[in-house]
């Protein structure tokens, strides 16, 4: 079963997901998968994953922010307090499907709004990251577009590179909340089962700051993949990543 579907988040804004896998139920674990900044539901992590988990017999949503992919919004309206609704949403979702068992897949921004979303979610069945932003995520962009946070203020927007190339505007807006959110406060309210991977040549986002998330999630796992880049770039990385996440994912949910 794969399906295109749509739902609202909590301000009625239509969002986009894919449903795929067998088909809702409340025995059957299901997999909701938050991607990252400027990509979209169909980049290449959640694809290759999601072919695992089917074949293991999960269903598997993977869904498109506010502003991304075939989801409406304008992207320089995004924050991370609006991606988390639209976690908290795609959640709701599952929930009304049919769904009974949900666990969590973040991707860096998604990681974000993965970890903000599983503090609110005590009956979450498992917690899966991928070289998370756990903190400062407005300032890890300023650094990375060459911009300083007093222009980006002044102009009121900034230009960023999108993940296909081309150029997207971003409200400071989206600064101003970042810097609210207390990642790791928060993350000392997950109860799931978690695991982070994190590349120790990662140019996006320090590793360090998945070795304090480690710390302040109880019971939680971080496995460093050496010499691995934000993007996974080489193959054996990438395969290595794909193969941490699938396995604790199928050992979490046969345990439970």
């Amino acid at each position: 079963m794969k399906e295109k579907v749509f739902f609202e988040n909590s301000t009625g804004v239509k969002l986009c997901g894919i449903l795929s896998g067998k088909t809702p139920d409340p025995a059957v674990p299901a997999v909701l998968m938050c991607h990252g900044f400027t990509t979209s539901k169909d980049g290449r992590t959640y694809v290759g994953l999601e072919e695992r988990l089917n074949a293991g017999g999960l269903a598997v949503f993977r869904f498109d922010f506010f502003g991304h992919g075939e989801s409406e919004g304008r992207f320089e309206d995004i924050t991370i307090s609006e991606a988390v609704d639209d976690v908290l949403s795609a959640h709701r979702f599952l929930g009304q499907k049919g769904s009974g068992r949900i666990g969590l897949f973040g991707s860096s921004f998604g990681g974000m709004a993965a970890i903000i979303a599983a503090a609110e979610l005590p009956h979450l069945v498992f917690l899966a990251l991928k070289s998370p932003v756990s903190d400062y995520l407005g300032l890890l962009i300023a650094r990375d577009h060459g911009r300083e946070i007093q222009d980006w203020k002044k102009e009121g927007s900034i230009e960023v590179t999108a993940s296909d190339g081309g150029t997207l505007r971003l409200n400071y807006g989206f600064f101003e909340d970042a810097r609210r959110i207390e990642g790791y406060a928060l993350a000392l309210k997950i109860k799931a089962p978690t695991l982070i991977v994190h590349g120790d040549r990662d140019e996006t986002v320090p590793l360090e700051q998945s070795l304090k998330l480690q710390k302040a999630i109880p019971g939680s796992r971080l496995e460093v993949i050496s010499g691995a880049d934000h993007v996974y770039s080489r193959p054996a990385d990438f395969e290595r990543l794909l193969d941490l996440i699938t396995g604790f994912v199928f050992k979490t949910v046969n345990q439970i």
